[in-house]
């Protein structure tokens, strides 16, 4: 298994990289670079965790930081990270859980194919290869899984200004972590598919967000 110190490595190599992208364009293009912090709820698919556990059917707070740049003027790439806190459905045994994942996705603008849309409307599609990471809490703290997934989304903004819109972000993450054996190292933890909905602002920095439009 690859140990969470490389994987830490490698996420900071990547935001290291992105922050160097933002001090080297920051005065090109209009909204080039945008960073986004959202926060909403979540649901995780049932059959990621073993017999009698169930999680929540609404988790929350499911907190989500990116950074988006745009290579043209459709099409753009994001670093997208999630932290959401789940816990036990009543009835069932109880489990806290933390689930994290880094994605990079490839970011679609939509907007020139939606011309219906209102003045400062837009649609934008996200999908991307990532790592989730789970951290059981209390008794089940050494049931930690990692496993390799792929997200797809869709986020709906709203312009407030030239440099910050509100979206609504809802994306369906598939997870592809292994079946727990034995069936121990799966109490308190989970393997599965989990559904994210977000709300949250999304702020140019470089340039206005609808100069172009």
């Amino acid at each position: 298994m690859i140990s969470y110190l490389r994987i830490y490595k490698t996420v900071f190599c990547l935001v290291s990289c992105v922050m160097l992208s933002i001090h080297v364009f920051s005065q090109e293009g209009t909204s080039l670079i945008k960073a986004q912090f959202g926060l909403g709820i979540c649901n995780l698919a049932k059959d990621g965790f073993v017999q009698s556990f169930e999680g929540k059917s609404v988790n929350f707070p499911s907190v989500n930081l990116a950074l988006q740049y745009m290579f043209k003027p459709q099409l753009g790439g994001k670093l997208d990270y999630n932290f959401s806190r789940i816990s036990n459905e009543e009835n069932t045994p109880s489990f806290k859980l933390n689930y994290s994942r880094i994605n990079t996705l490839l970011v679609y603008d939509a907007n020139n194919i939606l011309n219906f849309l209102p003045p400062r409307a837009g649609v934008f599609f996200h999908v991307g290869p990532g790592f989730t990471f789970v951290k059981p809490l209390g008794n089940y703290t050494q049931n930690k899984v990692s496993f390799l997934n792929i997200m797809g989304g869709a986020e709906f903004h709203y312009g407030i200004s030239d440099k910050l819109s509100i979206y609504t972000d809802v994306s369906y993450v598939n997870g592809f972590g292994k079946a727990f054996n034995p069936l121990s190292d799966g109490l308190g933890s989970f393997n599965g598919n989990i559904l994210t909905i977000t709300f949250g602002a999304s702020i140019s920095l470089s340039g206005c967000y609808f100069c172009d439009q």
